[in-house]
């Protein structure tokens, strides 16, 4: 009994050990599996482990919600690379996982929001606007040009028509509506590269001129909007002030209370 306790212990200890079957694993399950234990400070094609962490935010911000494969090849990275940058990015909230990959992360949201062109404009326009909105019935936004982009730093809601939904969804809009036109004839170094519109330099000239730039249905069917600029404490628009309605509203009535807004958050401006 010994001896054949002996021989079935070596007979198991020599037999070959067979790998485990695996079931079908998804995409980012194989990759995590392949994965190395850690980052090095590049990410293998010479940019920095910061630079593709941001490469692949940028991706996600552009697709809205985005696999591992299309956001390592629009950004150039290994698969294995990407997704420890996103694993990572999962872990602190800048992004997180969804249903078809991957989407912008709570964290992300509140830096983003948190963000300003000049300190302390959103705490200065909240009161104005608010007041604007209420006198008006018309919807208020506060916003900037970066990029060849308007980006909406705030909207105080008025009597808002279905027909602004779409708009109010919106945080970023191509450079020339009513708001990007005002701050773009102010400083010309704002105006994206690239071909531009004939009539430009003429339109520029009387938004320089009167102060104010319109957008009459030009970006949306049923959305009228004026848009004037706010000053900082040098004198130069940190930001514009824009006033949103439907075709029914005059927008030259509008004018007037929207440069006194504009001229109280400026104020408020020069002496924080």
């Amino acid at each position: 009994m010994n001896e054949h306790r002996g021989a079935t212990a070596t007979q198991t200890e020599q037999a070959p050990v067979r790998p485990a079957v695996r079931p079908y694993e998804p995409e980012v399950a194989r990759v995590a599996r392949q994965a190395p234990p850690a980052l090095s400070a590049s990410d293998g094609g010479g940019r920095s482990v910061l630079g593709g962490a941001f490469g692949l935010l940028g991706a996600v911000e552009r697709a809205g919600e985005a696999g591992l494969t299309r956001l390592a090849a629009e950004c150039g990275l290994p698969k294995t690379t990407a997704y420890r940058l996103l694993e990572q990015m999962v872990e602190l909230g800048a992004v997180e996982r969804s249903r078809r990959g991957y989407r912008m992360g709570p964290l992300t949201f509140r830096l983003g929001q948190s963000w300003q062109p000049h300190p302390g404009l959103r705490a200065a326009a909240r009161a104005p606007a608010l007041r604007l909105a209420r006198v008006t019935g018309a919807t208020v936004g506060i916003n900037v040009l970066r990029e060849g982009q308007t980006l909406v730093l705030d909207w105080t809601l008025g009597d808002t028509p279905a027909e602004l939904g779409p708009l109010l969804d919106g945080v970023a809009w191509p450079w020339f509506t009513a708001a990007g036109k005002v701050l773009a004839a102010a400083d010309r170094t704002r105006v994206p590269p690239g071909p531009l519109p004939a009539s430009w330099p003429q339109e520029s000239a009387k938004i320089r001129a009167r102060g104010v730039a319109f957008d009459r249905e030009e970006l949306m069917a049923g959305v009228c909007c004026l848009a004037v600029p706010v000053h900082g404490p040098s004198g130069v628009p940190v930001a514009s002030l824009s006033v949103v309605t439907d075709p029914a509203h005059s927008l030259e009535r509008l004018v007037g209370v929207a440069e006194q807004t504009a001229r109280i958050i400026g104020s408020a401006l020069r002496v924080r």
